[in-house]
């Protein structure tokens, strides 16, 4: 059995044994601990909360990043003494299948003065799993308008650092929707579309000549994988010098394998549901049982704690009709003769990748970190570390730590600090030796 923390058997314990509710913004977190200032919204920066998270139309109008909306907001979850502006936005981006689709997230710019080289640089981070229902929305956590969020300080150490933020919902947070989970297309066009909204925002003070860093564990890992494989293509004109991921499933069907009838189960869940969501002319609700269609709703209602409680030790074969186990799930066709197998390979990290030289289909020209913690009992090992061989494999200036004393969620906060110095050391220019 693997080794597990105290800290993750206490968590899904209290998941267990307490119901995951809203909390109230002043009981959870007091605003006043954060002495953020809140500038009057410019003009055209007035949206209401309503208008954020309203369901997109039909049709989706504007180039990728264009923000649609925004407002100036405090991020009381956010912990410290870091003065900041800070914004909800809603922003243009585009999902797996090239249509343009809308997101929501984050953008905060520390008031004190950058004294780096050139203009300030802003990470791009995607949050961990954080669960399906829209009340989980990382913008709406952050701003305390629900508490299950664990990465408030991760975000606390690239403000101290003098960097802005501007961090991604990932897609699926609107009225109507489901979070389109570990697809890995729609996280690294909504993670790039966030850093270009953040540039436009109406009285914002970043510019298009800063520095981009891109960061993210476990969903966000694979997130933040994808940003950097989707950088030249899709957003050349971000001048990304950096990619740190941590926690990463970069195979699906190996983290699927491990998950079902685990204790983490949930995620699996998600990763079911948020498939059906990019993909609905793909068979699916239609071979669920009773509970099939439970858990559906299950998933589109909880965040992560609760999430993990409703699924502790469930199985796949449990929720279909036919059984199904996910091997024969996999084989199932949809159109054109298309299988769930094949989806699922399309989000494997590290294929087509190379170097700007290369003929890849991704390439990659800034240095990447990739980290685990050494008591990993979530994602499989071989995962994690056959990803990052085809970093290595393909010539890219990967740097790889392994060694952190800490199981899943610890590893997040374990490796902050080293995240923060190797993202400022590539805002700095400072070279990247890797260790392949």
């Amino acid at each position: 059995m693997r080794l597990r923390s105290l800290f993750t058997t206490a968590a899904l314990g209290l998941a267990l044994a307490m119901p995951v509710v809203a909390a109230p913004q002043a009981a959870a977190v007091p605003q006043t601990t954060v002495p953020q200032t809140t500038a009057a919204a410019p003009p055209g920066c007035d949206a209401t909360d309503a208008e954020i998270y309203a369901e997109p139309p039909a049709t989706v109008r504007g180039n990728p990043g264009d923000p649609l909306a925004c407002r100036p907001v405090k991020l009381t979850n956010i912990p410290g003494d870091v003065p900041m502006q800070a914004w909800k936005v809603r922003y243009v981006s585009t999902d797996v299948k090239g249509a343009r689709n809308v997101v929501t997230g984050t953008v905060a710019v520390p008031d004190a003065p950058w004294t780096g080289d050139g203009s300030r640089p802003t990470v791009a981070f995607n949050p961990g799993t954080l669960g399906s229902g829209l009340q989980c929305a990382f913008s709406k956590q952050l701003a305390g308008q629900y508490v299950d969020m664990y990465e408030g300080g991760n975000l606390q150490l690239f403000l101290k650092a003098g960097h802005a933020v501007a961090a991604t919902d990932g897609v699926g947070y609107l009225n109507g929707q489901v979070h389109t989970y570990m697809i890995g297309a729609n996280a690294g066009h909504a993670l790039l579309d966030v850093v270009r909204a953040s540039r436009r925002i109406p009285g914002g003070t970043l510019t298009a000549d800063g520095d981009v860093g891109i960061s993210g564990y476990s969903e966000g890992g694979a997130a933040s994988l994808w940003g950097a494989q989707l950088a030249a293509s899709y957003a050349p004109e971000l001048n990304v010098v950096g990619a740190a991921a941590g926690g990463v499933p970069g195979d699906l069907k190996v983290t699927a394998k491990a998950l079902n009838g685990s204790l983490f189960a949930g995620f699996l869940a998600d990763a079911l549901v948020g498939l059906n969501a990019a993909y609905p002319e793909m068979p699916f609700t239609e071979l669920m049982n009773d509970k099939g269609e439970q858990a559906i709703a299950d998933v589109k209602t909880h965040c992560l704690f609760g999430t993990l409680a409703v699924f502790l030790g469930a199985r796949i074969e449990n929720f279909s009709t036919d059984g199904l186990s996910l091997e024969q799930l996999y084989a199932v066709k949809g159109p054109g003769g298309v299988t769930w197998g094949e989806i699922v390979d399309r989000q494997r990290l590290g294929v087509g990748i190379g170097t700007p030289s290369s003929d890849a289909k991704y390439k990659i020209d800034f240095p990447v970190f990739q980290y685990r913690g050494w008591f990993e009992e979530i994602i499989p090992h071989e995962t994690e570390d056959a990803t990052r061989q085809r970093y290595c494999d393909a010539g890219i200036n990967t740097t790889w730590k392994n060694n952190y004393p800490t199981e899943h969620l610890s590893t997040d906060w374990g490796a902050a600090g080293d995240v923060t110095n190797f993202l400022d050391d590539r805002f700095a220019g400072k070279p990247a030796e890797g260790n392949c």
